[in-house]
């Protein structure tokens, strides 16, 4: 049976893709996942697609396998344009395929993208092996972050005193004196390395799930980055999703604290990375998914957050980190 035209074929938008619009973005998201099935056929009709398989979804974006006018195979992303999203056709263009998906198209008025099509079933959660699994994300990164990152995305800068802007309150709103202190210790290690936000190109988010592999062998690399949320900055802060991801491997190992060292140590070491500062970087990446979580209400810091804080502080205040091996 042949592909069929995206136009012509009502969408179907999955219930769980808009139950999580409506959380993320209120009635706003409620009526951006009413107009999907109309973008998406604006889409195909501007480009000339047709389907070819069933939608996929992330937390805020629609993805429709569909086949090119010549019979190629692509994907078509529809997602809100918001400030974490609008650098995506940016960083993809200055990668231009070198360790993350390629970018075949982009309409800036609908923030809609081309994709060249990946394998959805392959990821790196489904790689077994824990220890390779970290070395594709620390070799992907270690490509991505030499481009220097294009004008026109957030910075780094910016985003470290926003959340230096935030800690004030936040503090009030924790409960207890020893999350206190260590807000207060994650905000010293971003004060300490604040003045020197970098330039590179970040892609922010890359975590196993976010790295798929090519249909078939392909010669830029076995494993691509997908769903950028692009920054400027120090490569430093790329670190915490890698860390904290398959977390099930980490506590099998039966010494947590070390397995998160050692990942740690993966990363820095591919990424010829400054130990101490890399430390401080993590540890403000940290203390952003902390703001984050006072933000929507809560009075403790995660156990998750303080683990991995406590195993690379050398002292509470993250002035260095013993290797794992020591």
């Amino acid at each position: 049976m042949s592909a069929r035209s995206v136009s012509v074929v009502p969408i179907q938008v999955p219930e769980a893709l808009v139950a999580s619009l409506v959380e993320w973005h209120g009635a706003d998201g409620r009526v951006w996942a009413d107009g999907l099935p109309a973008l998406a056929a604006a889409s195909a009709d501007r480009w000339g697609l047709r389907l070819d398989g069933p939608p996929a979804h992330g937390v805020v974006g629609l993805v429709l396998p569909v086949r090119r006018a010549d019979g190629s195979r692509a994907v078509l992303k529809l997602q809100r344009v918001d400030a974490e999203t609008a650098g995506e056709p940016l960083a993809l263009r200055a990668w231009n395929g070198r360790g993350a998906v390629r970018l075949l198209d982009h309409d800036p008025a609908t923030g809609s993208m081309l994709l060249e099509r990946l394998d959805p079933a392959r990821s790196l959660l489904a790689l077994p092996d824990d220890r390779a699994a970290t070395r594709v994300i620390a070799d992907l990164l270690a490509e991505l972050t030499t481009c220097q990152a294009p004008p026109g995305l957030r910075t780094l800068a910016e985003i470290a005193d926003g959340m230096l802007a935030e800690v004030p309150a936040a503090r009030e709103r924790l409960a207890g004196e020893a999350d206190r202190r260590l807000l207060a210790d994650l905000a010293a290690a971003l004060h300490e390395v604040r003045p020197e936000p970098g330039d590179r190109l970040l892609h922010w988010d890359l975590h196993y799930g976010n790295v798929l592999a090519p249909p078939a062998p392909d010669p830029r690399a076995p494993w691509l980055a997908i769903d950028p949320k692009p920054l400027a900055g120090d490569p430093c802060f790329e670190l915490l999703p890698a860390l904290g991801n398959r977390w099930s491997d980490l506590t099998a190992t039966g010494d947590l604290p070390r397995a998160l060292r050692l990942r740690f140590d993966l990363l820095t070491d591919r990424l010829a990375l400054d130990r101490p500062r890399a430390v401080r970087w993590t540890l403000a990446r940290v203390l952003q998914n902390v703001l984050w979580d006072i933000a929507d209400g809560e009075s403790v810091i995660d156990g998750t957050h303080r683990t991995i804080a406590e195993a690379l502080s050398g002292s509470r205040g993250g002035s260095g980190i013993t290797r794992a091996g020591r």
